[in-house]
Parts: C-alpha cells; sequence; structure tokens
C-alpha cells in the first residue's frame, strides 16, 4: 500500500483546500425589451419584464 514519505505541510493542505472555496461571477445578460443588464431567468428590476410579459410594475 502507498505510504507517503513526508508530512504534508499546513501550507500545503491549506492549499489544496483553499482552492474549492473560490466564488462564481455572475454573469449577466442583457434585456430585450429596455436592454439593461439583468440575471438570467429574473424579471427585469428595471422594466419589469419577463419573457416578454409585464410581470411586475415598476414605477
Amino acid at each position: 500500500m502507498a505510504v507517503p514519505k513526508r508530512r504534508t505541510s499546513k501550507t500545503r493542505k491549506n492549499k489544496r483546500r483553499a482552492s474549492a472555496y473560490t466564488l462564481n461571477r455572475s454573469n449577466y445578460v442583457e434585456c430585450p425589451n429596455c436592454h439593461e443588464p439583468k440575471l438570467p431567468h429574473r424579471v427585469c428590476p428595471n422594466c419589469g419584464e419577463y419573457k416578454g410579459e409585464a410581470r411586475i410594475d415598476v414605477e
């Protein structure tokens, strides 16, 4: 059975663990109605439309 010859240092161990904790960037899409950036699959906060229909009243 394979056994490590040397102990893994704290720095090396923590570097390996920290690689999984990265944040994902939010990707924005352009609203087809008002051309403002919005999150995908969400109602546009600027005009209130989703899939060509007015969902919320925006003043």
